[in-house]
Formats: structure tokens, sequence, C-alpha cells
């Protein structure tokens, strides 16, 4: 008897094991055919409630479980939708900020969400202004993890907060971090401002 053949590598490897756990917002892939039932159509835009985000200037957006978007859009105002893209049809904003953290699950999802962006993967009208990625960890990042936070600055501008160890207990911070105040600037610039895919 022969021995298999090797698993093929590259982009397969993204879709198999705990990385399919973490894809881009809007994007799941379902690991079986979904079972043939009719559809619903969606409906028209003017017959969808409005958004309770409508009128918010920008909006924040997980990449993955747990980025911190929610604590970001209390620190900061801005319309917090979690982990899905925006629909600038129903109001709400079109400027994103992707969200996550500094660990190789999370920038292994913020590449997805950027390659989705690229893609045409989202709702018309989406814009990205920055990616922000949050410290997991009090410390420098390993090496590896720098050198990937090197690969999305080439892609789309970045921002990095550091670990802040009172927003961990829900605790406020004042005054905030020097690195939280720069992104504090970019969010009051006017719409259309970001510096979006490289």
């Amino acid at each position: 008897m022969g021995v298999p053949p090797a698993a093929p590598a590259g982009p397969q490897m993204w879709i198999r094991g705990p990385a399919a756990q973490q894809v881009a917002p809007a994007t799941a892939v379902s690991p079986r055919p979904a079972a043939r039932t009719p559809r619903s159509r969606p409906a028209a835009p003017a017959e969808r409630e409005p958004s309770p985000h409508r009128g918010q200037r920008f909006a924040w957006v997980n990449a993955h479980g747990g980025g911190g978007a929610s604590t970001l859009a209390r620190v900061l105002g801005g319309a917090d939708l979690r982990g899905r893209w925006p629909e600038p049809a129903r109001g709400e904003p079109g400027g994103v900020l992707l969200v996550a953290r500094t660990h190789a699950g999370g920038l292994r999802a913020v590449s997805q969400s950027l390659n989705a962006l690229r893609t045409g993967d989202h709702p018309s009208g989406v814009d990205l202004l920055a990616v922000v990625l949050v410290a997991d960890a009090p410390g420098r990042l390993p090496y590896r993890l720098g050198q990937r936070v090197r690969v999305l600055r080439s892609a789309a501008e970045v921002h990095r907060i550091p670990w802040i160890p009172a927003w961990r207990l829900g605790e406020e911070v004042d005054p905030l971090p020097r690195q939280v105040r720069a992104l504090a600037e970019l969010t009051s610039l006017p719409p259309g401002r970001g510096a979006g895919l490289r």
C-alpha cells in the first residue's frame, strides 16, 4: 500500500480547524451544505426598520469575537456593530474601524476581513477608516506577531492600542493613553478622510 499524499499547504489551511470559527464579518462559511428550504426574499430598504445606529459618524466592527469594539465605542463613541458590516442603505455609518486583538487568531481574522473588503464582499457604501489592534496581553508583541502587523500596515492604516488593565475591570481611564487619543482624533475627522485599503 502506498502512503497517502500529504494535505496541500497554502490557502486551504485557513478554512480548517479552529481558524474556521474566526471568519470575517458577514462572510461565515457553513461546514456543510444548508438544507434546501425556500428562501424568503429580503425586505426592500424602505420596508426595513431604521437602524438604531442611524446618524452615527463611524462604526466599530470586530473582526472576531471579543475584539474590543464595544469598549472602544463606549470610550470614543460611534456605532458598535460587533461582528457585522454596516448597512449604509439603512442609515448606518459607512466609515468602519475594524477591531481585533493582537493574538495570532485576531491578526488572521483581520486579514480575512481586509480580503473581504478588497473583493467587495460587503454592503455598498462601506469605507475602511483604519484597522485598530487592541493588545491581548501586556508587554511587547512576539516577533512573529509583529511581522504580521507590519504586513497589515502595508495593506491599511493600523492603530495599536496598548494593554489597559483598567478596561479589563470595566473602569474608565483618565487621561487616555496617547494611542487612544490619536484614535480619537481620527474618529473626529470628516467622513471620507480615512486611509482605506492601500
